[in-house]
Parts: C-alpha cells; structure tokens; sequence
C-alpha cells in the first residue's frame, strides 16, 4: 500500500511486507450482518452496509467518476453473486486530495441497489453525540487480513478499537489499545474503505462513521497502525436527504 492513500487505491498485488491488517482474523460480530462487498469495473474494491433494504452507506472514495459498481451477494450455498447498483451519490464537499493526506474531508457515499436485498439485515445510523478519546468501537469490513494478499480478504471481520487523541465531529483515529500503533496490531487494511464503524447506543449496535484510510504502526505506510475514520455527525442529514429523494425510508436511530 502506498503512504498516504486511501485504501482503495492499494492493489492486491503489492511488492509489501506482511502486517497484522483488519481483525487479524477476529471473526465478525452480529451487526456485521449488514455488512458488503463494493466491487467497481477498474477492479477495486471496498466494504459498505445495508442501512435500508437498498441502501449501502459506504466512502465517498470507494465511488470515483469513470467507473460502474455491483454489490457482491452470496446464497444459501456461499457462491457469490453481483447484483446491479442503480445510482451512486457521492457528498458534494468530498475532496479526494484530502483524504490522500489522511485530512478530514466529507468521504462518504450512498448507493442505490436495483432491487432491494431480501433476507439480510440493516444497520442503524447512531444518534449524534459527544466523543472522547478512549471510546470503544467495532469496524467491520471484507478487506484483507495479511497486507499485499488479496485472497486474504472477503470475508467480514470486526475489530474493536479505540479512539486516540481527541475525536471530533471531522475524524476520527483509532487504535488496536493492545499496541497502541507502536507495533502492528489490529485495524483497517485494503479493501476495508467504506468500513461501518459500530458504536453501541440504548444496547444496538449503529453507524457512527466509516472507514477512510490506515497506516502501518507508528504512522508508517501500510495497516495495523492507525485507522481513520469519517464520522457521520455533519453529514446525517445529507444522508436522508438523498435517501428520501431516492423514496428510501432509513430506519429510526435508537
């Protein structure tokens, strides 16, 4: 993975060494149900969530111009499946040069599914609130566990982290507390953009922000250091929005 990029844009094949990337193989909670795999025509690929039957919250940089997007589903026998994405918003303040230097920027995107997925679950927004350093999370993504690896990816694995320094309503940075970025430890790695990042509110699970790029530890190039998350907090409202102009109904915040 290149220093400084999102991790979209960091090919499965890179010449890397390996690191403890998202989870490090931690199996996926019950609210990763809503969890799935973007895939795009330039090959990339990236993670997103259900938060209507229709609906996929996911990185406004995980749905540049120029290319077309399906959503991967899988059937009762695992095999894999593309369904037809009908429209793509991305925010109108996100800037791609800001997120490639791990600056906060509106990175966040809605896609519209063709027909609605049946038979899977829904992931909440979270009401807004105050955050601290310290606070726990839960980010959930299909990106890969070993740095470089592409086949390590695809399949949805949690982490728990916890935000360093002082969060607020533009980013939000998050460690594996076991290694505190001194060391590679748990976090996002490729194909993990897009990510929802959980946070408990009146015992559910909701969306508080998603995933928008990592570092290797001690802010190197690479995962298991630091993952940055784009908190939804000043971007709710332009989500509904742009769910009610499509007709999709979001389910009620706890």
């Amino acid at each position: 993975m290149l220093r400084h990029l999102p991790l979209l844009f960091a090919t499965a094949s890179a010449a890397v060494s390996p690191a403890a990337a998202m989870v490090g193989g931690a199996p996926a909670d019950a609210a990763a149900t809503a969890v799935v795999t973007i895939v795009g025509s330039r090959g990339n690929f990236c993670t997103g969530a259900l938060i209507a039957p229709d609906l996929v919250l996911s990185a406004a940089h995980c749905t540049l111009p120029g290319a077309t997007y399906k959503i991967v589903d899988y059937d009762a026998g695992r095999q894999p499946r593309l369904r037809d994405v009908r429209r793509v918003a991305a925010h109108p303040d996100f800037n791609v040069q800001g997120i490639m230097a791990h600056r906060a920027s509106a990175d966040v995107a809605l896609l519209q599914l063709a027909a609605p997925m049946t038979g899977r679950s829904m992931a909440p927004l979270g009401a807004p609130r105050a955050l601290a350093a310290g606070n726990s999370f839960t980010v959930s993504g299909i990106g890969v566990t070993v740095q470089g690896d592409g086949r390590s990816g695809g399949v949805v694995r949690s982490a728990s982290l916890v935000a360093t320094g002082q969060p607020g309503t533009l980013q939000i940075r998050l460690v594996d507390p076991a290694t505190n970025n001194a060391r590679p430890g748990l976090g996002a790695c490729t194909g993990d953009s897009g990510a929802p990042v959980f946070e408990a509110q009146a015992g559910r699970a909701t969306i508080v922000g998603v995933v928008s790029w990592s570092t290797g530890a001690g802010n190197t190039a690479g995962c298991g250091g630091l993952t940055g998350v784009t908190p939804l907090t000043l971007y709710r409202d332009w989500i509904a929005q742009t769910a009610g102009g499509w007709r999709v109904s979001l389910p009620p915040a706890p």
